[in-house]
């Protein structure tokens, strides 16, 4: 194979950088190269070196990407939890949710408790790791879910809501407590969980004891239903 002859180096790698968008590597060029020089370091070093930029460049626009598209309503992480503060809350419980294992086996998180006991900041927390690893995550209050959903049946486009709240790898719906669900509200929410069930993860956020969430529906009948689909696979952290 010929050697290809290149007049101006320079130009050329910035040339070839451009067209592979290697936007990080682009960016730190020249600072790379003096690091390279002041460690004396190998070829290869310097390769892996360059890569890693890129990499770690990549990965941190995508997580900044993620949490845009998440709309949380804080910027709550699991390490910022007081366990001093509120000693009820259990750490070990915490950080087996932080490692996401749960939506390796698409199980559903329900957590349960009273106002201010830290129920979204948990939730953000873990949706804000999952994010981290690269999952597509959705935060949203329970009534403007099923509300969104019904604006979006009347204006004839449900199908494409519903598929895209379908691809999403985690879903978080804070705050299912008192509000009202007539029946067409009720079946749209019951579509979200039907829809996920053994496919996606879904975190729900509450302060009414699952006993009675009949009280959240039309009746008893809805409320089993929508159950049955979570228990399957369900962690409940209270």
């Amino acid at each position: 194979m010929q050697q290809l002859v290149i007049e101006n180096k320079t130009d050329y790698i910035e040339a070839m950088m451009k067209k592979f968008k290697l936007v990080d590597v682009r960016e730190q060029y020249s600072e790379l190269i003096d690091e390279a020089e002041t460690a004396s370091m190998g070829y290869l070093d310097f390769l892996v070196r360059l890569l890693s930029v890129e990499e770690e460049g990549k990965k941190s626009r995508r997580y900044e990407r993620l949490l845009d598209k998440a709309c949380f309503e804080s910027t709550s992480k699991l390490e910022e939890i007081d366990y001093d503060f509120n000693p009820t809350i259990d750490r070990d419980k915490i950080e087996e949710l932080g490692s996401l294992r749960f939506m390796e086996a698409n199980e559903n998180i329900i957590v349960i408790g009273p106002p201010g006991v830290g129920k979204s900041m948990i939730a953000t927390g873990i949706g804000r790791n999952a994010c981290k690893n690269g999952h597509r995550v959705l935060f949203v209050n329970a009534k403007a879910l099923v509300d969104r959903l019904h604006d979006e049946m009347l204006k004839g486009t449900l199908p494409e809501t519903l598929e895209n709240i379908n691809k999403i790898d985690l879903l978080i719906v804070d705050e299912l407590s008192y509000i009202s669900m007539d029946k067409e509200r009720e079946s749209l929410f019951f579509q979200i969980i039907r829809q996920r069930y053994e496919k996606r993860s879904l975190i729900i956020t509450t302060n009414l004891p699952m006993g009675r969430w009949n009280e959240l529906f039309t009746g008893q009948l809805a409320a089993t239903a929508i159950l049955d689909r979570l228990l399957h696979h369900l962690l409940i952290y209270t």
